[in-house]
């Protein structure tokens, strides 16, 4: 629609034509934006999921109360997801980003004035976890519906790729790291320069070019918000090949919930591994996912799409399966980058898949559902795998985990064939 209105600008002005961005200009202008977002709001995310916590072990020793503080940042995902991918189908997207931020920016300035007059209690740490937990939310929902409103159809699966590996290195490895460092000159200057992230995020947006309301007919939606849900949910399932996508990131995403539960017990009980080795090993998962998003484009043209995300299948078995087979540090440190690699590859093509099955009216319901899959997955797989190594050991308990992701390889093939790939790509708008 944007597009058409500036070419009836241009037209009815010939001297303003070479002024007006072509598509192709504000597709890089919007990729930008969008992995300079993600990449600076996800840092602070991960910041915040360490300094919250280790505020908490300064005023109880309690190990409930302190877990406590995390599950309040990551709670929402579960109770919250459906109805965020409501309002995300409903509202402005950018304007939600805004929001999200603004909510981060006035908890982060609260639990700062707290820090600062040493007034910081566990109630105080609790809801300004759920706050940015629900913020989180909105924010990682409402980003990836921007992708096929921001930029043209040839661009998109490039712009996944660097969003996705700015999500998942900024918000999983630079974050927990670079809140360490902060939080060792004290939580009054992590929170502060965890504000300066949020609020330079919030600027970064402005820009954003174009338009990012769902739907174009000006119709409102109908139905109540339970129905909303249950109409994505029930798409997202009668669709064969979302479906398939669904069930395959739930068994995947509990492994990765298992092997970060876990592996620090595997490292230091059974691998005697020390802090500097410990640091390689999850190095060796960060690496793979960088690898994986600055390569996802080749790997694509020589495997193709299909491959390519089967590739992720064998790098999270591989990644389950090494400490089971393993306790060499550099053996499990090659399972683990070939796990980050493949998740990036997954992320990038179901992402680029899903824009093209799912209609825009719907794809914050459809988003909201898929994160759900995956990030309610990972806490559950975290406890299947504590439950399984307490009664039968640790290798037993990956070894489980192996095993179902290896269950998966066969309906994986039988569903995402060629045939059914190129279905989506003819459907694909080429520019």
């Amino acid at each position: 629609m944007d597009g058409v209105l500036d070419e009836q600008v241009a037209s009815a002005e010939p001297g303003r034509q070479r002024e007006q961005p072509g598509p192709a200009d504000r597709s890089t202008r919007n990729t930008a934006v969008l992995v300079g977002f993600t990449a600076i709001t996800n840092l602070a995310d991960g910041v915040t999921k360490v300094v919250l916590p280790l505020m908490a072990t300064q005023l109880t020793h309690s190990p409930a109360q302190v877990a406590g503080v995390g599950l309040t940042l990551t709670l929402p995902w579960l109770l919250v997801a459906l109805h965020v991918g409501v309002l995300v189908d409903r509202f402005d997207r950018r304007l939600l980003l805004w929001l999200a931020d603004g909510a981060r920016m006035l908890v982060i300035a609260a639990m700062l004035s707290l820090a600062l007059q040493d007034s910081v209690t566990i109630p105080a740490l609790y809801i300004a976890g759920l706050v940015l937990g629900i913020a989180e939310v909105v924010a990682l929902t409402s980003a990836a519906t921007l992708v096929p409103s921001a930029v043209a159809p040839a661009g998109q699966e490039r712009a996944n790729a660097w969003v996705a590996g700015a999500e998942t290195a900024c918000n999983e490895f630079c974050g927990p790291f670079v809140g360490g460092l902060l939080i060792a000159a004290g939580a009054s200057v992590a929170l502060g320069w965890t504000g300066v992230g949020y609020l330079i995020g919030t600027l970064i947006l402005v820009f954003l070019a174009g338009r990012f309301k769902p739907g174009t007919d000006g119709t409102r939606p109908t139905g109540s918000v339970n129905e909303r849900i249950a109409e994505g949910i029930r798409f997202l399932w009668q669709e064969r090949l979302l479906r398939l996508m669904a069930l395959a990131l739930t068994v995947l995403s509990a492994c990765w919930g298992a092997w970060l539960a876990l592996m620090p017990l595997v490292a230091t009980s059974l691998m005697h591994l020390d802090s500097r080795e410990y640091g390689i090993l999850l190095s060796a998962l960060g690496a793979g996912g960088l690898i994986g998003a600055l390569t996802v484009t080749t790997v694509n043209r020589l495997l193709g799409r299909r491959w390519s995300m089967f590739a992720d299948l064998i790098g999270t078995a591989a990644m389950v399966a090494a400490p089971v087979l393993s306790t060499n540090l550099w053996v499990v440190a090659t399972g683990a980058f070939l796990g980050g690699m493949g998740g990036i590859l997954w992320t990038v093509n179901s992402r680029t898949i899903s824009q093209r099955l799912v209609p825009s009216g719907m794809l914050g319901r459809y988003n909201a559902a898929a994160r759900l899959f995956s990030w309610g997955a990972m806490p559950l797989g975290a406890g299947l795998v504590g439950l399984l190594a307490e009664w039968f050991g640790m290798r037993t308990a990956f070894a489980v985990f192996t095993v179902a992701t290896l269950l998966i390889f066969v309906p994986f093939l039988r569903t995402l064939t060629p045939r059914a790939l190129a279905e989506i790509d003819a459907t694909a708008p080429k520019n």
